[in-house]
């Protein structure tokens, strides 16, 4: 399931018109709208082809000058994130062992890139 916001842009004196296209269109969902021709609204689809559909039925309503997604939500691209997220090493190796002296590791702005250590001497003790 996708679900992408959408930012539509119509003439002042067209708002309220466009607004009700909007409410009545089974491509959207109406959420909130400004007196100078904003209007923000939602769609949903199986995937984006099916979003691009909907949203070229949306531009095809009178009186609307665009029609831009803004932001978009897809459940498979959040699987594989939290795929990666749930594999990865998160919190350096070196953090957890319990045989290194904190007080000898230096933060240098990135863990995973950088030396964690400040001295080259025997850090075990």
């Amino acid at each position: 399931m996708n679900i992408s916001s959408i930012v539509v842009k119509t003439l002042p004196q067209y708002v309220e018109e466009v607004v009700e296209s909007l409410k009545k269109c089974e491509a959207c969902d109406y959420h909130l709208h400004d007196e100078k021709g904003r209007i923000i609204i939602t769609i949903e689809g199986k995937d984006v082809k099916e979003e691009l559909q909907k949203l070229h039925i949306i531009e095809e309503i009178p009186h609307i000058m665009s029609a831009d997604m803004q932001m978009a939500y897809s459940e498979d691209e959040l699987s594989e994130h939290i795929d990666v997220l749930n594999n990865a090493d998160l919190v350096p190796k070196i953090l957890n062992d319990d045989t290194v002296d904190p007080t000898k590791i230096v933060y240098n702005g990135d863990l995973k890139k950088k030396d964690l250590f400040s001295f080259s001497d025997n850090l075990k003790g």
